[in-house]
């Protein structure tokens, strides 16, 4: 069957046009996502949030554990407990506790902190400078460029040694405070400065 549609005579030939407008394509409008609220570095140390880092005035979730990078952590923390108690030399050893650095507010994978800076209440939140010594253990995600120019921020703000362990290459690099010492997966790799005679195989700690 046909329908047959009746226009009367007075009527505008493009009102049935008009009535039907053409769509259009119109943007969604979505609303701006509130902007998170900018704290100080001065504030984050005194209330840090758990896992995050302050860097450059944005907070930084530290992500990207694998399970080498857990397990290279976590030895290298036995370790050198295990040798800061056999040794005499006390001090404790410490992981993702924070510190201040000239620049930033970090969270170092693995320090030590030596006896005579230990706070008397026993407790802190956030130390005051970068530990004496440090450690910080690649994730696929971190690049080297940067995990070096983390390591030298330490350096410059009151730390004396810096170990960067690569699990996946099975490399240690080292730095007291004058350049870089490269250890291979067939070497022993032994402190400078800090927590003194202290050795390790590199095989055996990121086995």
């Amino acid at each position: 069957m046909t329908a047959t549609i009746i226009i009367p005579k007075n009527a505008d030939p493009n009102s049935e046009q008009k009535s039907h407008p053409k769509l259009e394509n119109i943007p969604e409008i979505h609303p701006e996502p509130k902007p998170e609220k900018v704290i100080s570095l001065e504030e984050f140390l005194v209330k840090p949030a758990d896992r995050m880092e302050w860097v450059d005035g944005n907070l930084l979730e530290k992500t990207g554990m694998t399970f080498k990078h857990s397990l290279a952590q976590s030895k290298l923390a036995r370790f050198w407990g295990n040798y800061k108690e056999s040794s005499g030399q006390g001090g404790e050893v410490l992981t993702e506790i924070l510190c201040r650095t000239n620049k930033q507010g970090r969270r170092p994978d693995v320090a030590y902190i030596t006896p005579e800076l230990l706070p008397e209440s026993g407790n802190f939140t956030a130390f005051s400078q970068s530990f004496p010594l440090i450690a910080e253990v690649a994730s696929p995600e971190d690049s080297g460029e940067d995990l070096f120019a983390k390591g030298q921020e330490y350096l410059e703000s009151g730390c004396l040694e810096v170990w960067l362990l690569f699990p996946e290459a099975r490399l240690i690099f080292v730095n007291a405070g004058q350049r870089w010492r490269l250890f291979n997966a067939d070497e022993v790799v032994n402190t400078q400065s800090v927590l003194a005679g202290f050795s390790v195989a590199v095989s055996e700690l990121l086995a």
